[in-house]
């Protein structure tokens, strides 16, 4: 509101504290506050990491990470999965994340969404590069009987920067309890949340439904995280 500028603020702030987490609505700020901290340890300041809590359409790592944990927590494994991830794949920063950390496991993604908003080109430019097995599909339908997750996400109206592109898409998606009549009964269904009308409440009831503990799952994730950039012993 003042006009300072996010290196000021970094400047600033990097005296104050051990450690950084931003949350930011452009894209690549989280880098660029790290450039920042980086040149502090050059002129003979501390080290303040930086921790990208989300910057805007880009990527959000941690929530990546407590992704991971969660399948893993609920399929026992990682490797030889087919995972569907559905919605806004275009804007949405955790699918973004997550494509990439799921590029290191021998796993098959399902792309699930209009082709407005399908999974950007340099992303799926680098899972090809890395040989990961992944289609693309316009209906829920289509994969949920052969899948061990679904990560559902919404149709996020704030990225949209034309309200005629999200009018046409609002509201494509809908998971309900019928639909998962045809699941695996492991499969779980994931959403990095809030969730809008993407998923019904009916849900909820279900086994398969996992969202809220996977929200809960974000605590030992990212207290892990802090304990490691700042130096606590692994076992804590």
């Amino acid at each position: 509101m003042k006009g300072e500028t996010l290196k000021d603020t970094i400047e600033t702030v990097a005296n104050y504290v051990d450690l950084i987490v931003l949350r930011h609505p452009y894209d690549g700020a989280a880098r660029w506050a790290a450039d920042v901290t980086t040149n502090r340890m050059k002129r003979g300041h501390k080290k303040v990491p930086i921790i990208n809590g989300g910057d805007g359409k880009n990527e959000h790592p941690t929530q990546a990470m407590l992704d991971l944990y969660s399948i893993k927590k609920t399929q026992k494994r990682i490797d030889g999965l087919d995972i569907a991830i559905v919605g806004d794949l275009k804007y949405g920063r955790t699918v973004h994340s997550l494509a990439y950390a799921l590029a290191l496991y021998d796993c098959r993604i399902r792309f699930v969404a209009p082709e407005i908003l399908q999974i950007p080109e340099h992303i799926e430019a680098y899972l090809k590069r890395r040989n990961v097995k992944y289609t693309k599909h316009s209906k829920i339908e289509e994969v949920i009987s052969d899948v061990d997750i679904i990560y559902m996400t919404r149709i996020q109206k704030e990225r949209f920067p034309d309200e005629n592109e999200y009018n046409k898409v609002r509201g494509i998606f809908k998971l309900n309890r019928s639909m998962l009549s045809k699941a695996k009964t492991t499969m779980r269904v994931l959403h990095p949340l809030p969730r809008v009308d993407e998923i019904s409440v009916d849900v909820d009831e279900d086994i398969r439904a996992y969202y809220f503990e996977q929200a809960g799952n974000g605590i030992p994730v990212r207290m892990a995280l802090l304990s490691l950039i700042l130096g606590g012993e692994e076992n804590e």
